[in-house]
């Protein structure tokens, strides 16, 4: 499938007539009626606002924009421009121009804090005016939640709600004696590491408000490695986050989380008992709690490679967290997750395809070569697939990464058993972790945008493909293949 923005049909005017002039869409206070008059304000110009730029080897230059409208940001506008050393160029995203017809808020603003917007993410045939509405909130089970309310600024509909704040499910498992790098004050040593952007993990005593910098006298952390010594979560949590660090800069050339070389904090034994981990937009922080049946700390390799991904989507593609694009957000972190784990390298906690299998069994376990075998995701792509959660949605992704990489039928794996089947009875040879990590990666980071859907991942995995091995290469034909074979065309 060719994505709309990879179209030979004059990519220079489609850029633009993105930055030409359009309609201004004047909107009032927050306290404006439906009474209130229509704008006759004169046409403003849109405007695409850079926010980074990674330039290939060949001089090829691929700049990803958000985009504002009469000053407003655009929702699910954002796109990335590629442009090539002649100076030819492609969209990836929606480069569609808005012709948004100028008009005037007449529904009440929900809130005193909340601000409008341009809502272009969602499945109505045109952008609208919306008021987005940001609550903080804790769910039943203790996880801090950040709700984006979106509501049509003219009816007062609802137009979308989504959580900003990415949940993973328990894992817990400690591992072993590891290194860890840590900073000397000249009294004492910290759980802080200034050689990965000045990482810190921090000790959440129990709650879900302060905590306090982890702090020892020897540097010799963690007693025996046991649930007993509060230190010993603070290792675990630290060592996977200079781990994933290294994974994100070793293999595939990101300077931290966020790409710009600042470390994030960690904390460990967040709330009572918490039996969850996640990541936190607001603070861009991980947080993890301790497992109610065994106390120990989830913060194992796989799951904080899982959450810090959350953080590099964010940063990069943006996948808003509904739909297809939330399916995709949730198989992005437990692909680049796995990964982690396989990079580690790690004797107590060995690499695999199994998400939660440190502490859980059966069909609380996760998988990526048979992802129905939980009981609730996916193996294929369906129609329906954007009306699940976003843990079954995401399956296909999993199913997808592990068929690349793997391939097809039984196999042993560090000596795990898989038997991953496919949609059409194909049988599929893999090209390996390492190439198809820089292939999802580079299709995240460079091709993906926050409504990209499954039809579009195909295409950015494609173009990631032809990028890195060529077009003609054997690694384009079975990226191909893996998709037809999780029903994806």
């Amino acid at each position: 499938m060719t994505h709309p923005a990879s179209s030979p049909t004059s990519p220079r005017s489609r850029l633009a007539a993105l930055l030409g002039t359009v309609a201004v869409m004047t909107v009032t206070t927050a306290t404006a009626t439906a009474a209130a008059p229509a704008s006759t304000a004169a046409p403003a110009p849109a405007a695409l606002v850079a926010q980074s730029t990674v330039t290939d080897p060949d001089g090829t230059t691929h700049t990803r924009y958000q985009r504002t409208y009469a000053g407003l940001p655009v929702l699910g506008g954002d796109l990335v421009v590629h442009q090539r050393p002649d100076g030819t160029r492609t969209t990836s995203g929606n480069d569609s121009p808005i012709t948004l017809a100028t008009t005037t808020a007449t529904a009440k603003a929900p809130t005193p804090t909340s601000h409008r917007v341009v809502w272009a993410a969602g499945t109505a045939p045109a952008p609208v005016l919306a008021w987005e509405t940001t609550t903080r909130t804790t769910h039943p089970d203790g996880t801090p939640g950040e709700i984006h309310t979106l509501t049509d600024a003219r009816t007062g509909a609802t137009l979308a709600t989504y959580d900003a704040v990415r949940t993973g499910t328990g894992h817990s498992q400690h591992a072993g004696t590891v290194p860890l790098t840590t900073y000397s004050t000249g009294t004492a040593y910290q759980l802080r590491d200034t050689t990965r952007g000045n990482q810190r993990t921090l000790d959440a005593m129990n709650q879900t408000g302060g905590s306090t910098l982890f702090t020892d006298p020897d540097d010799d952390w963690g007693g025996t490695g046991t649930p007993a010594n509060r230190q010993s979560a603070g290792v675990d949590a630290h060592y996977a986050t200079a781990v994933t660090w290294d994974f994100y800069r070793a293999v595939l050339g990101r300077n931290g989380i966020r790409g710009d070389g600042t470390g994030v904090t960690s904390r460990v034994h967040y709330g009572n008992h918490y039996p969850n981990a996640f990541w936190d937009p607001a603070c861009a922080c991980t947080n993890y709690g301790d497992d109610p049946a065994t106390g120990q700390t989830l913060a194992t390799l796989d799951i904080a490679g899982h959450e810090l991904t959350h953080g590099v989507i964010a940063a990069t593609a943006g996948l808003t967290y509904t739909g297809e694009p939330g399916a995709l957000n949730e198989g992005t972190a437990d692909i680049l997750g796995t990964s982690v784990e396989f990079f580690a390298d790690n004797t107590t906690d060995t690499g695999d395809y199994l998400i939660g299998e440190r502490i859980f069994t059966g069909t609380d376990v996760r998988r990526m070569d048979h992802p129905s075998l939980d009981g609730h995701s996916r193996d294929y792509w369906s129609r329906d697939i954007g009306t699940l959660d976003p843990y079954a949605a995401s399956g296909p992704a999993r199913h997808f990464f592990y068929l690349l990489a793997e391939g097809s039928g039984p196999k042993e794996i560090n000596k795990i058993s898989y038997d991953s089947p496919t949609y059409d009875g194909s049988k599929l040879l893999g090209i390996g972790r390492d190439k198809a990590v820089r292939i999802w990666y580079r299709a995240l980071s460079l091709y993906m945008t926050s409504t990209t859907d499954y039809a579009r991942a195909r295409t950015a995995t494609l173009r990631a493909a032809a990028d890195l091995y060529g077009p003609t290469g054997t690694e384009y034909g079975r990226v191909a293949a893996a998709w037809t074979a999780v029903n994806v065309h």
